[in-house]
């Protein structure tokens, strides 16, 4: 009886991790519509709302408030960055690509992995796009600006957002900054190698014409900047629940009210992306409690103790499954074995310092694996191909992005993790 309850509480949440993970590569028509998603989140998350109203109402409760904050995070993040546009046509030299990347890269951390991508992406394809030999800028720009550029603030990435509401310092991840020099650092050196080898393949002609199609930087929909200040402003200073909350909503109403339709529109914005994660998360967040409770009781026990387990193990789900429960998941086993351990560093959150700093890096770096790791991979993939870019399908993505980042994270474990 006990292996059949485990069963019902466990499989849940692990059917509903595959099925974000399969579904779309078997039955993609099927999966386009958020309806559908809805329709299977509720069917796998229902028996455990029922069991959870009647066994663990509080912990329900308190579950779904940190639902709510982070579904309005990302939510005021996505709508306030979509009303700004940037538009402009720079040199799509090597130098300029790479320092494109950068600032993509620092800027993560302000407006979020997912901002910052809708923001960008498509100044730099307006940017590259007198050039042929470009396949492997869009891909870059995943690997850097849509995952591990965002790993210095809660802001940066949703997994470091529900560490935030789990009770990590926001000033906390700003430690991490010697991994995410390193991992940027190396990564930017590949890229500007890699695109100065092809830029050398260009024809003269493309090269001219790329010069010649110069427009200058300008940018719309100014207001959204100060909303999004204030956004940053409440999470800095630790503005309570439900306030917090409430400036959020506001800042989505003014964005809405006062930038520009056209402007919208020539980002291509719709809730779409918003709505999907907003379904499946709710989902996610239900069927995970019982999975939680059973690694806060007994995940001394399972054997996983060292910062490169953690990196690779929290990195691996990662790739294929969605990077913000994978960090959950191991923060909560990470928490059962700091409390069973004896350490002379102060617990951050409950947890050792060392275990979520490899936690909270393997969650985030390793999200750019694949396109279903984080929610932007998806988004540029489909941006880049609308204006006519040959993307790279899942499993040509997934050989790049280990050719790319199998060795910078063999040397971050060993400068870091060992």
């Amino acid at each position: 009886m006990p292996n059949v309850m485990a069963f019902f509480l466990y499989a849940p949440f692990i059917l509903l991790l595959l099925s974000i993970a399969t579904i779309p590569l078997i039955a993609p028509h099927f999966w386009g519509k958020n309806s559908h998603k809805a329709t299977v989140t509720a069917i796998l998350s229902m028996p455990i709302m029922v069991y959870l109203v009647m066994q663990h109402p509080l912990k329900l409760v308190a579950t779904l408030e940190e639902y709510v904050s982070f579904i309005l995070l990302l939510a005021s993040l996505y709508i306030i960055s979509g009303g700004v546009l940037i538009t402009g046509d720079l040199r799509a030299t090597p130098a300029r690509n790479t320092l494109f990347l950068l600032i993509g890269a620092i800027l993560a951390n302000l407006v979020g992995t997912t901002g910052a991508s809708m923001l960008l992406i498509r100044p730099l394809l307006n940017s590259i796009s007198e050039r042929k030999h470009t396949r492997h800028i869009p891909i870059f720009f995943i690997i850097i600006v849509s995952n591990i550029g965002g790993v210095l603030t809660p802001l940066g990435d949703p997994p470091l957002f529900l560490g935030y509401l789990k009770g990590v310092p926001f000033l906390w991840t700003f430690k991490l900054w010697p991994l995410w020099l390193t991992a940027v650092g190396l990564l930017l050196g590949i890229f500007y190698l890699w695109d100065r080898f092809w830029y050398r393949q260009e024809r003269q002609s493309d090269i001219l014409r790329d010069q010649k199609m110069r427009a200058p930087v300008r940018l719309f929909g100014k207001i959204n900047l100060l909303f999004l200040l204030v956004v940053i402003a409440t999470v800095l200073f630790q503005v309570k629940t439900p306030y917090r909350e409430l400036v959020m909503i506001s800042m989505i109403g003014l964005s809405l009210q006062f930038t520009h339709k056209k402007v919208r529109r020539e980002n291509s914005f719709t809730f779409y992306p918003l709505s999907e994660v907003a379904i499946l998360f709710a989902g996610i967040f239900i069927t995970m409690i019982p999975l939680m409770m059973l690694l806060a009781t007994k995940g001394a026990s399972f054997g996983i103790t060292k910062p490169w387990q953690f990196f690779w193990l929290t990195g691996g789900l990662s790739s294929f499954l969605d990077n913000a429960p994978t960090y959950l998941t191991f923060a909560t086993l990470a928490e059962s074995i700091s409390h069973s351990s004896i350490s002379h560093l102060p617990l951050v959150a409950g947890i050792r310092p060392d275990l979520l700093t490899a936690i909270s890096c393997g969650a985030v770096f390793m999200g750019a694996n694949t396109y279903i790791g984080n929610g932007p991979n998806f988004m540029v993939k489909s941006i880049a191909e609308e204006q006519g870019f040959k993307m790279p399908h899942f499993f040509e993505y997934l050989g790049y992005a280990g050719l790319i980042l199998l060795p910078v994270f063999v040397v971050l474990t060993f400068l870091f993790f060992i």
